[in-house]
């Protein structure tokens, strides 16, 4: 029997949260959660990882949608699917930084839920495809003491460790920015941060590594190197510094 998609349901309005529920029963699916506040949303998310979250972003409490699912993104890796009453422009923007699956306006129809939901299933089907390739594509990658080997086209390239700028993820694809060529490689962030060297890299962002000898500018929110502005998280920004200061 195949296994049903499970789906934590985050929303303070209780009976908008429990229609939620029964039309996600009706449809096949799993309900694991129905909780209120985005910081009993991270306890819970901490203990059981569903497949999907159904994220409201006008939460009651201390943390909105939006923050709950930066903190979130910090422990585990769930696709979210933003459900708002309110699309201005400044929640847009913020949640769009944290790479939801789909937003949902409220009120919704059923069919727009259904659909939502059908397409992230899709992508994270095909993203767990692409993870068994990545483990096929494990030589695509070979790492040195000042240098790296990175397979491009039918042959693996030398790419110099200090002309390597940044790297950029694109979900389970990495962008290696270097002076010379741009590499793209079947590989997520978290185990490129695992081989390359610490002592040059530096994971300043969910989505960004950094040659720390590659920096041209530092700002309170980002670096700029090559006329590339990165952003940096708040997470990372004291450890940044401390790294600056010790090269």
């Amino acid at each position: 029997m195949q296994e049903k998609t499970e789906i934590l349901i985050v929303e303070d309005e209780m009976i908008i949260a429990a229609n939620i529920s029964l039309e996600l029963t009706k449809l096949g699916y799993e309900v694991t959660g129905i909780i209120p506040r985005g910081e009993e949303a991270l306890i819970h998310l901490k203990e059981n990882t569903p497949a999907i979250v159904l994220m409201d972003i006008n939460l009651k409490g201390s943390i909105d949608g939006i923050e709950t699912v930066e903190q979130m993104q910090k422990f585990c890796n769930v696709p979210v699917i933003y459900l708002t009453a309110n699309s201005d422009e400044a929640h847009f923007m913020r949640a769009k930084e944290t790479h939801p699956f789909a937003f949902i306006s409220k009120p919704f129809k059923k069919l727009d839920l259904q659909r939502a939901i059908e397409l992230v299933v899709s992508q994270t089907n095909s993203s767990t495809k692409l993870e068994v390739d990545s483990l096929e594509k494990e030589k695509d990658l070979e790492v040195l003491t000042d240098a790296i080997f990175v397979r491009h086209l039918d042959s693996m390239v030398k790419v110099e460790i200090k002309d390597i700028r940044y790297i950029e993820a694109e979900r389970n694809y990495c962008r290696i920015f270097s002076q010379e060529k741009e590499y793209v490689l079947v590989i997520t962030l978290k185990d490129m941060e695992k081989k390359l060297p610490s002592k040059h890299f530096m994971r300043v962002h969910r989505s960004f590594m950094i040659n720390l000898s590659q920096i041209d500018e530092l700002g309170t929110t980002h670096v700029v190197i090559s006329k590339k502005v990165i952003p940096v998280s708040k997470s990372y920004r004291e450890k940044l510094l401390q790294r600056l200061q010790t090269i």
